[in-house]
């Protein structure tokens, strides 16, 4: 990546006048996310296409209440507005791919209040080949890939599903990674196979996995080297009061290395870290009643307090001091290896799933061409 700064270059510019009317042409009819796109013509969007054998009118995803349906064609205009390169377009669409897997998308999750965001992960060579950023800054900007490849999948929400602010979009807040939220496995510097190898993918296979998420949530752990208490932190943020909406909890730990290695150093597979964190992923019947969640809703199985009317009538433990299981099983957490081995952060991402489905991962289409 060059580290020189911008220069106005005017051998390097268009028309800059038409290319501001091109950009307002696309603001005005609302096919863009609030930034500058790419525009798209039919030969740049047949450089796309080029990259799949597949049908260009194959839908790859619907929401049948909306009348609403995600084509390959609108997938490949959208990743060319993102500012995808073409050969990003295969992890598109297999992230588009395991978006349907996941089924939270068809399920209208996308347009709730809570305000939900897509989030992806590629595993294999192509981080590499593409440019996939897996290491420092994992979150953030920088990389054209990750950047790109994340804003295709919203894009596609908003020009495919009509998932547009104000609209059938009706988030309270939203989350910032509305925007773009797709990274890549550091996997040379995992102690542990993959996920994708985890889930049965071999070496030479690229794959992307996805779903819906509510936040990405920092876990400062810089203070132990002591795996049992790192496993606590974990287990405490993810089950945070604040994230409980459901019965129980789930989500992903992205671990850096540093901690990857520190749990692996002591022995630990990722299934005990799994495991450790489930163990320890409950709440007092005490605390959850202090933030008002201590009961289910019938129906809608959301948690609210005790004396909510819509409560399924329970009885209080007689020590309120008892533990309330919120982590189901090691399936509720799901691990994956990202960032720089340079200090002891972390993060989790609350998702709106797992609990009731399989992990959606799916492998990336290498056409030959």
């Amino acid at each position: 990546m060059s580290s020189e700064q911008p220069v106005i270059d005017d051998a390097l510019l268009v028309d800059v006048a038409e290319f501001r009317r091109v950009q307002e042409y696309y603001q005005e009819r609302g096919w863009t996310d609030g930034l500058p796109v790419v525009p798209v013509t039919a030969s740049y969007l047949s450089e796309f296409l080029a990259f799949t054998a597949r049908d260009p009118d194959e839908v790859l995803i619907d929401m049948p209440h909306l009348n609403k349906a995600l084509t390959v064609r609108l997938a490949a205009v959208s990743a060319a507005l993102a500012g995808c390169l073409p050969s990003y377009f295969p992890v598109v669409l297999a992230a588009w791919d395991a978006f349907k897997r996941d089924g939270m998308v068809s399920r209208s999750i996308w347009q709730s209040t809570t305000g939900t965001a897509p989030f992806s992960v590629l595993f294999g060579p192509l981080r590499t080949t593409l440019g996939f950023n897996s290491r420092g800054n994992v979150w953030g900007s920088g990389f054209r890939a990750n950047a790109t490849a994340g804003r295709a999948i919203r894009l596609g929400a908003i020009n495919g599903l009509g998932l547009k602010p104000h609209e059938f979009d009706q988030a309270t807040q939203g989350n910032p990674a509305k925007y773009s939220c797709f990274i890549a496995e550091n996997e040379e510097d995992s102690p542990w196979p993959s996920l994708a190898a985890d889930n049965g993918f071999a070496a030479g296979d690229s794959a992307v996995t996805s779903t819906v998420i509510r936040s990405v949530l920092h876990v400062e752990a810089r203070h132990t080297i002591v795996p049992e208490q790192l496993a606590q932190d974990f287990a405490d943020s993810l089950c945070r009061t604040g994230a409980l909406v459901r019965p129980i909890a789930a989500g992903f730990i992205v671990l850096n290395s540093e901690h990857a290695r520190m749990f692996d150093k002591h022995g630990w597979s990722k299934n005990d870290v799994r495991q450790a964190i489930v163990d320890r992923g409950s709440r007092t019947y005490r605390s959850l009643a202090a933030a008002g969640k201590e009961a289910i809703a019938k129906g809608t199985g959301w948690r609210l307090p005790a004396d909510h009317p819509d409560a399924i009538p329970a009885e209080p433990p007689a020590d309120l001091d008892t533990p309330v299981r919120l982590l189901q099983s090691i399936d509720s957490v799901q691990i994956v290896v990202a960032g720089a081995p340079n200090a002891g952060v972390s993060s989790i991402v609350e998702t709106f799933g797992f609990w009731d489905r399989p992990l959606a991962i799916v492998k990336v289409e290498e056409k030959d061409r």
